[in-house]
């Protein structure tokens, strides 16, 4: 709000006796009432909304907004300018403030204010030309009413701009807060209650998405509004890796498939669709598979968990694992370590091919006769116990992952 504006400075030098003052201020009522009557009938946005209480406030707004410019003409030069100005300023800008929490924008009030001084100007000035003001004083007149008229005008927007980005703000920092409850597995009435705050659609499922922070306005200008960002750092992940999280909304079915596509290239992690509420274990699903290091299908393609079931499964107590898999190959153990490995690695080809020894041999890039070769080696080691279900089964649990480091060969 501008002390000793351009207005008021100038108003200073416009000749207005007490008679004219007088006649002006007495049509103020009116000039209100009809000026408010244009902003409903000519500005949609106001249509029906100016009504009882809210009318009465608004007339009465415009009777002292344009008793104040009165108020500036009336002072002697010498007087300080901007104490009458400075609270009709500071009420625009309210004005403003208050236009932007009933969700009016901008546009609105800009038009609310054309209307408002068109109306004004032309009931003022048959005032004044029937009070017999000079035609050139008129003319000055009318230019220093519309510039004041900007100024409030200026005023209104600035309030309702700083209005919009204070709301932006606490917004955003709600939003936060909210993914924030969302990745710590908070109950379901505490994530509503932050919904709403937020103002926050709330979804059927939402999915999480990590990817390297450098890829994130990339991805989000792609996703749909609603998605949900972190920018703490995560819980359970190297901090040095800089990596955001996500929770994308409703991607399932064709969707999830497009979402891998927007992925590719990023070297994302894609977590399962869960319930909005429960998307902390989308989210301890994605990170446990970055700390796996598990494969990806291209190197330049999200890492869908999805795909990785298996391995996720298998990797819930890596401990249990170990002491599975020493179990089931303690018949091997005497034997000379690579020897061991060969025919484990067989074994599990073996398994996971039902014994088909073309298939065996194609996945080992080995000759048939060296599948039956070592195959016959484990049947002697093991005996019977390869027709048991039971130690089949523990077989293919064991031996469905290697250990870290083996591989065919």
């Amino acid at each position: 709000m501008s002390e000793g504006s351009g207005t008021s400075r100038r108003a200073a030098h416009l000749e207005l006796d007490e008679p004219m003052a007088a006649r002006l201020r007495a049509t103020l009522p009116l000039v209100a009432e009809r000026t408010v009557t244009a902003i409903t009938a000519e500005v949609s946005a106001y249509s029906g909304a100016l009504t009882g209480q809210m009318r009465a406030k608004i007339e009465n707004a415009v009777r002292i907004a344009l008793g104040t410019f009165l108020q500036l003409l009336g002072r002697p030069e010498a007087s300080d300018p901007s104490t009458p100005l400075t609270p009709a300023l500071e009420a625009a800008y309210a004005l403003g403030s208050g236009e932007a929490r009933s969700g009016r924008s901008m546009d609105a009030l800009l038009a609310a204010y054309r209307v408002g001084a068109r109306v004004s100007w032309r009931e003022v000035s048959t005032t004044t030309v029937r009070g017999g003001l000079a035609a050139a004083t008129v003319a000055e007149f009318a230019e220093l009413m519309f510039a004041y008229i900007d100024e409030l005008s200026a005023a209104s927007v600035a309030g309702h701009a700083d209005e919009l980005a204070s709301v932006g703000r606490a917004r955003r920092r709600y939003l936060e807060r909210l993914s924030q409850q969302l990745l710590a597995g908070e109950s379901e009435d505490v994530l509503r209650r932050g919904a709403e705050r937020a103002d926050w659609p709330v979804p059927q499922t939402l999915t999480v998405v990590l990817l390297p922070r450098s890829s994130l306005r990339t991805v989000l200008t792609v996703l749909s509004p609603h998605t949900l960002e972190s920018g703490e750092d995560m819980p359970g992940v190297d901090p040095t890796e800089e990596l955001a999280v996500l929770l994308v909304p409703d991607v399932h079915g064709g969707r999830r498939r497009q979402l891998v596509r927007v992925l590719h290239g990023h070297r994302a992690v894609l977590g399962p669709a869960r319930p909005w509420h429960r998307v902390a274990g989308s989210y301890e699903r994605a990170t446990r598979a970055l700390l796996l290091g598990l494969p990806r299908a291209a190197a330049d393609a999200p890492l869908d968990t999805e795909q990785h079931l298996a391995e996720l499964l298998l990797s819930t107590d890596p401990e249990a694992l170990a002491d599975l898999r020493a179990q089931v190959l303690r018949p091997l153990a005497s034997l000379p370590p690579a020897t061991a490995h060969r025919l484990a690695e067989t074994l599990r080809a073996w398994l996971l091919h039902q014994g088909r020894r073309d298939d065996v041999a194609a996945a080992l890039f080995v000759h048939p006769q060296t599948v039956r070769y070592r195959m016959a080696k484990v049947r002697e080691m093991y005996g019977d116990r390869l027709h048991d279900p039971a130690t089949v089964l523990d077989l293919t649990l064991a031996l469905a992952v290697l250990p870290a480091g083996e591989g065919a060969g």
